[in-house]
């Protein structure tokens, strides 16, 4: 087994035949969702993870679910408390899986002004300040994973604060990808995937969504959390990805 963060060069066999064993895998919103499946998976691939949130019961539970290396409970969007924390790790990281962030859809004449910063804070700021904060601790061939989103790509009603931030990040990630040489960063773009969060926001519509999407998406069924998790793992994994956006909606974007 190797040390957490200990250098392997990249491409060699050991590499292939086990990315993530003995690696420091740090999930930030990762009690529940997305996140958690993330953290599962390295998990049972050998990495060490870390689970990060700001509901420390929540992140107790997921870190046993999930059998995770530790918990840190803080908001992400604090800046100097997101410092601390890396600068507070025992020891390299080699991956970082940002999965903190929600969505907000109003109409101009309803914006709420503060809501919007927080979106602007948790979608541009928040991975400027991880790519910054966790770089500094990462090996050449480490990565940072960001989520983004297909819907709020194309314009309408309601979407003025969604979709400026939705554009805007694939360009910041291929900048962070030359900015960060050798360490890597890659976007995930996803469509409705069916997590907690998505049960919270849609209450009892939530099952007349999946049936609309069963018999709408060309992969005929809804996006899960592990659909997502397997691909953020890959981008962990294959050294030679960097800079790049890779959509997973079940070709929602395609079917109006």
């Amino acid at each position: 087994m190797t040390e957490p963060g200990s250098s392997q060069q990249p491409g060699s066999s050991q590499q292939r035949d086990a990315p993530l064993q003995g690696r420091t895998v740090v999930v930030i919103g990762g009690s529940s969702g997305i996140g958690r499946e993330t953290a599962r998976l390295a998990g049972a691939e050998g990495a060490d993870v870390v689970l990060v949130g700001r509901d420390p019961e929540r992140l107790r539970d997921a870190a046993s679910d999930v059998r995770a290396a530790g918990t840190v409970a803080f908001d992400a969007t604090d800046p100097e408390r997101l410092q601390r924390f890396f600068d507070g790790l025992p020891g390299p990281v080699d991956h970082v899986m940002v999965t903190a962030g929600s969505n907000y859809y109003a109409r101009l004449a309803d914006l709420d002004f503060a809501e919007a910063q927080r979106q602007v804070d948790e979608h541009l700021w928040l991975p400027i300040r991880i790519a910054r904060a966790a770089a500094a601790r990462m090996p050449a061939g480490g990565s940072l994973v960001f989520m983004g989103g297909t819907g709020a790509r194309r314009p309408a009603l309601g979407l003025a604060v969604s979709s400026p931030l939705t554009v805007a990040l694939p360009a910041l990630v291929a900048v962070l990808a030359l900015e960060l040489a050798p360490v890597r960063a890659n976007l995930i773009a996803a469509g409705f995937v069916d997590t907690p969060l998505s049960a919270r926001l849609l209450g009892d519509q939530l099952e007349r969504r999946r049936e609309e999407l069963r018999g709408s998406l060309p992969i005929g069924r809804v996006v899960q959390p592990g659909d997502v998790a397997a691909l953020a793992l890959h981008l962990m994994a294959n050294t030679a990805v960097t800079g790049a956006t890779f959509d997973i909606d079940g070709g929602q974007q395609f079917t109006g």
